[in-house]
């Protein structure tokens, strides 16, 4: 007869859902350690595993808390800054580690020597002292640097049994410095530390513990700095170090109540724990040297534990009375770290249910990457491959016609430009008097563009530039020079004087623009080819020839629009030569209007009485400045002309009005302000009719000749590159051999990975079970 089984005791069905919960927590510790390191070799981003980050003070005691909260020593600790670099510390779950297990890890580099140096002693394991003996290197190393601290981290990777999955990222203390212009070297270097914390306490799920080596919790030293980042101290624990120095600084013992147990006006309860820690670190290091207090890491700690027992007698002394369970919970370094490994077990236990769907999603991507190279291993025949190179070009191309049309899928912080970039890169329009119109001014300037939004506005901005330039000014000289002298009489012509010089200055001025303007719009087509190959892989539509095919369209691409825009820019340069060659007055003198309102108010201005308008006109090239006729004669010219005028009549005057102009115009050659102003007046009309069919004319053949055949005639181009590839060397694509290795290796790969996902879905699976079973029992 089977004797039924005995029933456990309460407490040993206790002591049995305690040994369940730490297998669970064990269980998790090994899956998280292997999503991680899955998640590293794929380049992905895992789960982040929870870490703690130490803040203080110089002296507060940071690096020595952190120590006894690992139970072993292996830092840099002592009176003012120690800790120049931060040091994380990346603890792993190992129950076959009885000792810890230590690891250099190299991290960011600040340097290309400091780069070096730690990648000699990096990824190898290492005994504690030398880990102690290099920081204190590298802390010795930044004092005598001017930069005098390094965001640069530290990282070591411990394994020991004890450990739970955590990052504690011991920081350099924050420095208050006195104020005043002497000390500025010490104000700039507490700026940089503080920058530096702030970084690191950032991150939303970091925990921040936040010491205070301080009597009066009025006096916010530390949280100062914290609670910029985290203004309700949601994630922060609160710790006041060196208790045993701070009891017998105390009179009263309300004053102690008060310390243990602050008022909400003083600390609000959404602190992390509701309230402070307390601890206390004996002093000392361990060695065997003749400075070494401890022999050995187990002396350290119960030198910890005895230092524990004796803070508790002193506060009850203090106190008068014996401290309660939850005051108790408070004192100590074994007590905080118990309340951070509950803390972070919740935090581990929180994110299982959403490491699952994460795993699941990877795991069906990963089924789907494997079975699409399945099928191309089964394609491996040149019939097939040359077909979906044919579809790879025409999705090219159809991804091409669709940047240019306008689209949104490509993130334009990865591809788009702002006008500066563009600039930068494409060049700026620009003349000879290097003027840039300011980024305000150009619509959509600072977006990120791509594509035909890219075009459009590059063309907006030279419509606008070449727009804005006026005439350049005309010298005296250069109207002297341009006058010159004809082949049958050497009388001047002012109107080709004027075309002379427009022409000229037209030429000069226009020619480079047309240069920039194909360099830019060259640029911006180039672009297009990686951001149609990133719309292809991000549609899945590439294969196994993918990257070859890119280059080898690219390299086509590249090859047609150099070509286009040389024959585009080519057919512009003729209709500008065409253009300041020839003068055409219904084409180059546009703004008529304009030019008979200038002479009109010029007519006004030098408009005289009758009697003197025969003497104006002989007498203008006489008023130059620098010849030197008879005034005498000038006077006798001035009474002849005006007794004419009053003795012949209108037709007479209107004679003489012919002949004067005559006289200033093309017999003298004395060039007057009025000769001056007309001539520039010339200049300015027929300059700014070459410069209005200088834009219309380039901006449409830009159009015509270089946008639209990349749009009809660049896909034949293409298809004929590829077939004649096809005929004359197809190994250049299709290496049939080297390709079905590359597959065969790439499927074995995915089949490990998914047999990894796999394991650890199932993994987290049984962990989530487990966990509320466990919740559902409590």
């Amino acid at each position: 007869m089977a004797t039924p089984p005995e029933s456990l005791s309460p407490a040993a069905e206790e002591a049995e859902e305690e040994e369940e919960e730490e297998e669970a927590r064990g269980l998790l510790y090994e899956a998280y350690n292997e999503l991680q390191g899955l998640a590293a070799e794929l380049g992905g981003a895992a789960a982040p595993a929870p870490a703690v980050v130490v803040v203080g003070h110089q002296t507060d005691g940071k690096s020595a808390l952190v120590e006894a909260l690992m139970g072993f020593q292996f830092n840099h600790v002592g009176g003012g800054t120690k800790t120049r670099r931060p040091v994380a510390l990346h603890l792993r779950f190992n129950p076959r580690c009885h000792v810890p297990h230590c690891r250099l890890l190299a991290g960011s580099g600040v340097g290309d020597d400091d780069e070096d140096e730690e990648a000699s002693v990096a990824g190898r394991a290492m005994p504690l002292a030398d880990i102690q003996a290099y920081i204190e290197a590298e802390n010795m190393r930044l004092e005598n640097d001017p930069s005098q601290f390094s965001d640069k981290e530290i990282i070591i990777r411990i394994e020991y049994k004890h450990c739970p999955n955590l990052t504690i990222i011991d920081t350099p203390g924050l420095i208050l410095p006195a104020p005043g212009r002497k000390n500025r070297v010490l104000q700039s270097w507490a700026c940089a530390v503080e920058t530096l914390v702030r970084a690191k306490i950032q991150h939303k799920e970091t925990i921040i513990l936040c010491l205070e080596d301080c009597s009066d919790w009025s006096n916010a030293t530390t949280r100062r700095v914290v609670m910029q980042v985290d203004p309700d101290l949601a994630r922060t624990v609160l710790v006041s170090t060196k208790l045993d120095t701070k009891i017998p600084q105390f009179a009263r013992a309300s004053d102690v109540e008060v310390f243990l147990q602050p008022p909400t006006c003083v600390l609000d309860v959404s602190l992390l724990g509701d309230s402070p820690f307390f601890t206390s670190v004996p002093s000392g290091r361990v060695g065997s040297c003749r400075e070494a207090v401890f022999r050995s890491n187990e002396e350290f700690k119960k030198a910890i534990s005895l230092r524990e027992l004796e803070d508790v007698a002193s506060l009850e002394d203090k106190l008068g009375r014996a401290l309660t369970k939850e005051e108790k919970n408070r004192i100590g370094v074994s007590n905080l770290r118990l309340f951070l490994e509950e803390l972070l077990k919740k935090r581990y236990i929180e994110s299982v249910p959403l490491i699952i769907p994460l795993l699941e999603k990877e795991h069906r991507c990963t089924t789907r990457k494997l079975r699409e190279v399945a099928q191309e291993i089964s394609d491996l025949d040149e019939a097939k491959m040359k077909e979906k190179a044919r579809m790879f070009h025409d999705s090219f191309l159809t991804k091409l016609s669709l940047l240019l049309k306008g689209m949104v899928v490509a993130p334009p912080d990865r591809f788009g430009e702002t006008l500066i970039n563009e600039r930068t890169n494409g060049g700026i329009f620009t003349g000879s008097e290097n003027f840039v119109i300011p980024n305000k001014l150009m619509p959509n300037a600072g977006m990120r563009l791509y594509g035909g939004a890219q075009y459009h506005r590059a063309m907006a901005e030279f419509r606008l530039v070449v727009g804005s330039i006026k005439c350049p000014p005309v010298t005296r000289e250069e109207i002297v020079n341009a006058c010159g002298v004809e082949d049958i009489h050497d009388g001047t012509n002012y109107s080709r004087t004027a075309c002379v010089i427009a022409v000229a200055k037209a030429r000069d001025t226009f020619e480079p623009y047309l240069h920039q303007l194909g360099f830019r719009l060259l640029y911006i087509m180039k672009r297009l080819i990686p951001i149609s190959a990133f719309l292809l892989e991000k549609d899945g539509e590439n294969f196994s020839s993918h990257n070859v095919l890119v280059k080898r369209v690219q390299s086509a691409f590249g090859r047609f629009a150099e070509s286009t825009e040389q024959s585009c820019r080519e057919r512009c340069m003729e209709d500008l030569v065409s253009t300041t060659r020839y003068v055409t007055w219904s084409l180059h003198n546009k703004n008529r209007a304009g030019l008979r309102h200038f002479l009109d108010s010029f007519v006004a201005q030098e408009q005289l009485p009758v009697n003197a308008l025969t003497a104006h006109s002989t007498g203008l090239h006489e008023q130059s400045p620098g010849l030197n006729d008879n005034k005498q004669d000038r006077s006798r010219g001035d009474l002849k002309s005006s007794n004419s005028s009053e003795s012949n009549p209108p037709t007479v005057v209107s004679e003489t009005r012919l002949v004067d102009l005559l006289d200033s115009t093309l017999w003298n050659r004395r060039l007057a302000p009025s000769s001056e102003r007309i001539v520039y007046a010339l200049v300015h009309q027929i300059f700014h009719g070459i410069k209005e069919h200088f834009l219309v004319t380039t901006e449409l053949k830009f159009n015509c000749f270089l946008l639209m055949p990349i749009i009809d005639k660049l896909p034949a181009l293409l298809r004929e590159d590829l077939e004649s590839a096809f005929e004359d060397d197809p190994d250049s694509i299709f290496d049939v051999t080297q390709l079905r290795h590359s597959l065969v290796q790439r499927k074995r790969e995915l089949e490990i990975e998914l047999k990894r996902i796999k394991r650890l879905k199932e993994k987290f699976g049984e962990i989530n079970k487990k966990l509320n079973s466990l919740h559902v029992r409590s």
